[in-house]
């Protein structure tokens, strides 16, 4: 057994001070409070949170960081960048990346990441050996990052409603759900790894599919890009004469395991279609700032029913505390009013929320039975000293995490990730891509 001290933790029931987490086997076997560090404990500074869920990630566009952030341009000139860059990696190449972004995740705090993976096969459409090579580089990226995983295996079938795949998108389809289905249920979870399903958007899968997608893998998470552009919107409308919110409706897609990803250009019967059916919405504020998306309606969600969550999408940052800041910040510049989403909401989004959103629903607490997966965020930093530490998440960033455990393991220790110098990996990964 392993024991963890915290002078404060963020319990369920709010914070509390002299925590002792004891461990066993990777899960929370107790919690007690105990006012000094017993013999033999591991003391964790600060703020012990719950580990931080990043509930949407392309890991792959790492590398586009510091490439296409200051040239102008829209979404769409973005996606031709990201386009070029997807079809550079294979299997090998994708591993190195990947490792080294989910390493840089771990730094933030992040313990378990939903990966939106679409890169399936070989540049210009042909199989690997193994048809889940890509996502096999994923899994074991992880693994040596020491983070936990979902696998979010992405359904790609059209270039546009009603528009055949384009040259640089034939090695995300599969042609049919059926050879999609065929090839994800190959696909095996184990310990630190579960697999999900993801509809990439109305705009790359058609109507008649979308049925067919949701009834794969029975109680599987599955994840959709959800009106992140009006381009989108309106094209949906044209085509079908229905929103993309209501047209996964009618197709019986929304529901409790569902997460619409970004939820930006939403209606009023949108947000009420997502609440009433329990869907989540996980927003990538970083991200939808970057790419000028919008600011979608969180507040409105959550009211309506729909649990939110956060990702780094791009990572264009990552920083979990960044990201719900910005959540917040959204909804003051988006209403003029401050305090719109609490910070033990901001919190549930970073962790149960999350967690649940990914399939790890016992993940993401400080509680007896739960994964042994926690955050120790530092209050005496130039950036948090003098904070309560109920306002911590609008006061630390990524730069305050300072140990992080996953399964009872210490993945970073003051700072310092078990695999190194992080940059460096970086470094070596993308500079291979654009050499």
């Amino acid at each position: 057994m392993t024991a963890y001290w915290c002078a404060h933790a963020w319990l369920p029931d709010g914070i509390a001070e002299g925590v002792l987490i004891d461990v066993m086997d990777g899960v929370i076997s107790d919690v007690s409070y105990v006012d000094k560090l017993p013999p033999g404990a591991h003391s964790l500074p600060g703020l012990v949170f719950p580990g931080f869920a990043n509930a949407h990630s392309h890991a792959f566009h790492r590398a586009l960081r510091g490439r296409t952030h200051g040239d102008g341009g829209t979404f769409w000139t973005w996606r031709s960048r990201m386009y070029a860059l997807a079809g550079r990696l294979d299997p090998d190449s994708y591993f190195a990346l990947a490792r080294a972004a989910y390493a840089e995740m771990a730094l933030a705090g992040i313990t378990c990441v939903g990966e939106f993976h679409y890169l399936h096969h070989a540049p210009g459409g042909g199989r690997y050996a193994d048809p889940n090579a890509m996502a096999e580089a994923l899994i074991h990226a992880a693994r040596d990052a020491g983070i936990r995983l979902t696998v979010l295996d992405t359904c790609y079938l059209a270039g546009g409603i009603g528009e055949p795949v384009s040259a640089e998108q034939t090695r995300f389809a599969d042609g049919t759900v059926d050879a999609w289905a065929a090839r994800v249920t190959h696909l095996r979870a184990d310990p630190t790894t579960r697999i999900g399903a993801a509809i990439h958007s109305v705009r790359a899968v058609p109507r008649a599919a979308l049925p067919e997608i949701a009834g794969v893998g029975g109680g599987w998470s599955l994840h959709v890009h959800l009106s992140e552009q009006r381009a989108e919107n309106e094209a949906c409308l044209a085509a079908y004469g229905c929103t993309p919110t209501e047209l996964l409706a009618e197709a019986g897609v929304l529901g409790p395991r569902t997460t619409a990803v970004h939820a930006t250009h939403l209606t009023p019967a949108d947000i009420a279609l997502l609440g009433d059916s329990g869907t989540g919405a996980c927003f990538c504020p970083t991200t939808e700032a970057d790419l000028a998306d919008g600011i979608g309606p969180a507040r409105e969600l959550l009211d309506a029913g729909s649990p939110l969550s956060l990702g780094s999408d791009q990572h264009a940052v990552v920083d979990p505390l960044a990201e719900a800041r910005a959540l917040e910040h959204g909804e003051r510049l988006r209403t003029g009013q401050r305090g719109r989403i609490a910070p033990g909401e901001l919190i549930t989004a970073l962790t149960s929320a999350g967690h649940a959103s990914l399939g790890w629903p016992e993940a993401g607490w400080i509680r007896v039975g739960a994964p042994a997966d926690f955050v120790a965020v530092r209050l005496d930093t130039v950036r948090t000293a003098g904070c309560v530490p109920e306002q911590a998440v609008l006061a630390a960033t990524a730069s305050d995490v300072d140990t992080v455990v996953v399964g009872g393991r210490i993945v970073v220790r003051s700072g310092e990730h078990v695999l190194g110098d992080v940059g460096r990996l970086l470094g070596t990964a993308i500079g291979g891509l654009w050499a």
